[in-house]
């Protein structure tokens, strides 16, 4: 199984938060070729800013896994993890991280700032761009969608 096998199950992550009303970021951590955390946005519908598709997947990881210590497992996500995001991921020592979308107002693996180029104890390798175009029109259409239903 390749990053793009693993994507699109982060897309199916993503398309049950667009399903709940949330902004539609979908993301697994995988381990030896296994799903071991899935994760979707839920900030609205659980009333908690925490509940981010990545620290949702994380959580249910080290729970599955009985630790918090990641480093033998990738991270796919569907948009570029935020400031909170990416300290979770540090802290988890996830090893990889595949994402879809760039995002231009938070990311924090290039867009925004690179949490690599800060002296943290621990750099994930980063792969930006899988099924970006995808990973990015299910963002748009959610948008475009709720411009339109406040006109």
């Amino acid at each position: 199984m390749d990053a793009e096998y693993f994507m699109r199950e982060a897309l199916a992550e993503a398309r049950a938060a667009d399903a709940e009303g949330e902004v539609p970021v979908g993301a697994v951590v995988v381990r030896n070729g296994e799903i071991v955390g899935r994760g979707h946005n839920g900030r609205e519908g659980q009333k908690n800013a925490l509940a981010h598709a990545e620290v949702v997947a994380i959580d249910a990881a080290c729970k599955a896994l009985g630790g918090w210590r990641l480093w033998d497992c990738d991270l796919y996500v569907t948009l570029e993890p935020c400031p909170m995001c990416a300290g979770a991921i540090v802290n988890a020592r996830i090893k990889n991280v595949y994402f879809g979308a760039w995002d231009p107002k938070a990311g924090c693996f290039g867009s925004v700032i690179d949490f690599n180029e800060l002296p943290f104890n621990h750099k994930p390798q980063m792969t930006g761009g899988v099924l970006e175009e995808e990973c990015g029109s299910i963002l748009t259409e959610h948008f475009k969608r709720l411009r339109m239903s406040k006109e």
